[in-house]
């Protein structure tokens, strides 16, 4: 489940002011301390700006092959995977 800004400082503000431990909070509303306090965190660097969701993944894998049009796997010099199989076994 996915909280929006408001929603996550609405979250740390019950947790400052309630009279029972964080812990004990956060199990009630049943949200992970290591994600509440990343929340805070962030918050008390940016405010609730710095709370909105942030992409997880990249735009880019490092390891992506380029899309071209002329870029066929397993196409040789050639341009024809046949043509290559060919040449290999004429000689």
């Amino acid at each position: 489940m996915r909280c929006h800004a408001s929603e996550k400082a609405e979250i740390i503000e019950l947790v400052e002011q309630s009279h029972l431990p964080a812990k004990r909070t956060l199990d009630k509303l049943g949200i992970p301390r290591s994600t509440f306090y990343r929340w805070y965190d962030r918050y008390r660097e940016g405010g609730i700006e710095a709370l909105s969701d942030h992409r997880s993944r990249p735009d880019r894998a490092w390891n992506r092959i380029p899309d071209r049009p002329d870029h066929r796997p397993g196409a040789g010099a050639c341009g024809t995977i046949a043509a290559g199989a060919r040449r290999a076994v004429h000689r």
